[in-house]
């Protein structure tokens, strides 16, 4: 049995201490303030793009090609997952299973007390990463399928796989975690159609 949580701790998250921090007023700031984190949350994820993409030139072998994307994908997952995540917008996602052996997913974020506060190129940076590179092994999906190059097929959705399952646990991390995602797109679009309706009405 499986059940989602979401938590916005009331304690300190990630080791935080806030006890002795003042209360002050959250400035968010341009400057890069982990920028090892920054480096390889970009790092691995277009090293493995650009790998897919130059595999015929940089090497004759489709093993070694093979062998090299799927380890730059899965040091991709495991590093936006657990550490840049965390550091970059404060947030990160996890499954855990209690002593009952229930399944638990839970989706959490920094609190708002907390002196740690995200910046704005740092939290852009992050959200254009994790949006951007799992487009584009979607776009790989289909013209591995239109140029019959079936023996990619299985990196590929390797590759969509483990990005798309980083960019929803934040996003659920985001919206919090007992959002229902369609739902929220549905009174979105719902939202948008009562406004276009009662504009038309209008005067």
């Amino acid at each position: 049995m499986m059940r989602l949580d979401s938590q916005e701790a009331d304690a300190p998250l990630f080791g935080d201490d806030d006890d002795d921090a003042p209360t002050a007023v959250r400035q968010k700031k341009s400057e890069i303030k982990h920028p090892l984190a920054t480096f390889f949350h970009l790092f691995f994820r277009t090293s493995a793009i650009l790998v897919y993409l130059l595999c015929e030139i940089l090497s004759s072998s489709f093993i070694i090609c093979m062998v090299t994307i799927i380890l730059l994908l899965s040091c991709d997952f495991w590093t936006v997952k657990n550490v840049s995540g965390r550091l970059m917008v404060g947030l990160r996602w996890w499954n855990q299973v209690d002593e009952d052996g229930q399944s638990h997913w839970v989706f959490e974020s920094r609190p708002a007390t907390s002196r740690k506060v995200p910046t704005n190129s740092e939290s852009q940076i992050f959200w254009l990463g994790l949006v951007v590179c799992p487009v584009l092994w979607g776009i790989f999906v289909f013209s591995t399928l239109f140029s019959f190059k079936f023996k990619w097929l299985a990196v590929v959705l390797m590759g969509v796989a483990l990005q798309w399952a980083n960019l929803y646990g934040y996003v659920r991390c985001k919206v919090g975690g007992k959002t229902n995602l369609r739902s929220m797109a549905t009174n979105y679009l719902g939202s948008q159609f009562f406004k276009q309706a009662m504009a038309k009405q209008g005067p």
